[in-house]
């Protein structure tokens, strides 16, 4: 297995982890802090997974952590094999996107990775509708032409805190009312 495919088996690997997963690219470096996560109060710890439970496939995939399998955190063991288990299943044109976004996360500088995980923790700690209300506008502004989203990206970009609170609640009366967002009239602000 080429050392790309490797990284990208742990990127997806580790989209499987509670820290990161799904839509925002994963990376092996956050494999230490899955490894870390104390479970909640009450909260059952993540029970170990065995090597020979493994499919062969996903041990093929899982190979260089064969030998330290045993001593890998029950949480981490579980994160990688339900990644491997995602792996297997996408398709080559899939695991090729997979890759270009990891190769992509690669290149931010460490700044805005720990930027994306926050983001990322603050997602999950939403409850499920919301995450779901987030998901479904994610979902919306990616059907917008390319020059709608540059325009609101570069008005997100431009809004005081104030300003993007009042275009936060803006667009959750609009989406009640089931309307599509559209970009706020530009206001006179200051330059900074």
């Amino acid at each position: 297995m080429s050392n790309t495919t490797r990284a990208c088996v742990a990127l997806l690997l580790l989209a499987a982890a509670p820290a990161f997963a799904q839509q925002a690219p994963a990376v092996a470096q956050q494999a230490p802090a899955v490894a870390q996560q104390v479970p909640a109060a009450g909260a059952t710890p993540p029970a170990p997974v065995a090597w020979s439970s493994l499919a062969p496939e996903q041990q093929k995939v899982l190979s260089r952590f064969a030998a330290q399998w045993d001593s890998l955190p029950p949480a981490r063991q579980q994160a990688l094999a339900h990644g491997s288990d995602r792996w297997l299943g996408m398709s080559a044109e899939q695991r090729d996107k997979a890759r270009e976004r990891f190769s992509h996360w690669q290149s931010l500088p460490p700044e805005q990775r720990h930027a994306l995980r926050s983001r990322w923790q603050r997602f999950q700690e939403l409850p499920p509708n919301e995450q779901a209300r987030v998901r479904e506008n994610f979902h919306k502004f990616q059907q917008l032409p390319p020059a709608q989203r540059q325009m609101l990206r570069e008005q997100w970009h431009k809004a005081s805190p104030a300003e993007r609170q009042h275009m936060i609640e803006h667009a959750r009366e609009r989406g009640e009312k089931g309307q599509m967002p559209r970009a706020p009239p530009q206001a006179s602000r200051p330059h900074r």
